[in-house]
């Protein structure tokens, strides 16, 4: 038998993460008629526009979708943070509209720890989130097959009901619509309340 000498194991160290999960209900009437109403009260934006109201989720019809969005938020710190002694919650959430031939420039969320979106109305079969690697690369060889080590950008479609979250620092884009319907999401940033650090170390921070 001759020896495979090709034989190897490759693996991911110090991944992103990128979580996705799914709102488990449909949106109520009066919280569709909020999202509505929202769409005349925006301010241009890069691209497209955004709602005036920049804490959007503290109001009080939207109160049983911003706790199952807590709960979502504390499940992504309780798989991949694994913290000590740190609860998160949301700071600012806004909504933002994106029409036919609009888009949503490339950006972070500063003053934030993770970032979310959750997809209230959108066309599964085009609409995407895009991430942009954040490392900068001093080689650059040409690419014959990309794959997520060697990619510098990454596409996720989006469906209706959809819930991501992700680091904050990390770069993200939405392509230019080529569709008719809007594009309705709404984003929130998350920070945390707690003890970093540890006392004896020298690093404790008490947020």
């Amino acid at each position: 038998m001759t020896e495979n000498k090709n034989n190897c194991q490759i693996f991911s160290i110090f991944p992103t993460p990128i979580y996705i999960s799914k709102l488990n209900r449909e949106l109520t009437n009066e919280e569709l008629s909020i999202i509505n109403k929202t769409k005349s009260y925006v301010y241009k934006n890069e691209g497209n526009t955004t709602s005036n109201d920049n804490y959007i989720l503290n109001n009080k019809p939207f109160k049983n979708l911003k706790e199952e969005l807590d709960l979502k938020v504390q499940n992504y710190f309780d798989k991949i943070i694994c913290p000590y002694n740190i609860t998160p919650y949301i700071t600012q959430s806004w909504i933002n509209y994106t029409e036919k031939n609009q888009f949503h420039h490339k950006h972070n969320h500063p003053n934030s720890f993770i970032s979310g979106v959750f997809y209230i109305n959108c066309d599964e079969k085009f609409d995407t989130i895009k991430f942009f690697k954040k490392d900068y690369e001093r080689i650059a060889p040409e690419v014959k097959e990309w794959n997520v080590w060697n990619s510098q950008s990454w596409l996720f479609p989006v469906k209706t009901g959809d819930v991501i979250l992700f680091p904050s620092s990390l770069d993200h884009k939405v392509e230019t619509k080529e569709t008719d319907n809007t594009r309705i999401s709404l984003s929130f940033n998350v920070f945390i309340k707690g003890t970093v650090g540890n006392n004896k170390d020298i690093t404790e921070l008490i947020l």
